[in-house]
């Protein structure tokens, strides 16, 4: 598995934008209050260990334990798997690690106010 690369960007700012049956979007900004501007869109998430909100992540490799977790997990190692070390406000950096059937990288503009609006 390949680590994934970004377009350039502020992408200090992640969280959980949205979990629904077949789809988890993580969005990122400098400043989530109003807006992202970029989102991983995972198709057919099979395995998630990922915090709700997290600052400045390292995409990395998975380690050939935490492959062999998912494979445990799903019966097989699915087509993306995405691990990575954040920020998420305790005293530690904290591992995530995604397992899904896809991954979309789409930049772009998303008020988060009119999001929340129609939600």
């Amino acid at each position: 598995m390949d680590t994934i690369e970004l377009p350039e960007g502020s992408w200090w700012d992640w969280d959980v934008f949205s979990w629904r049956p077949g789809r988890l979007r993580l969005a990122a900004g400098y400043d989530l209050g109003y807006h992202h501007g970029l989102e991983l869109v995972f198709d057919d998430p099979l395995y998630v260990a990922c915090p709700a909100d997290f600052h400045d992540p390292v995409f990395r490799a998975p380690t050939p334990e935490e492959l062999r977790l998912v494979e445990r997990s799903c019966g097989e190692v699915p087509a993306v798997v995405v691990a990575f070390e954040a920020d998420a406000g305790g005293a530690q950096d904290v591992s995530g690690l995604i397992a899904a059937g896809g991954l979309r990288i789409v930049p772009g503009f998303v008020s988060r106010i009119s999001a929340a609006a129609g939600a």
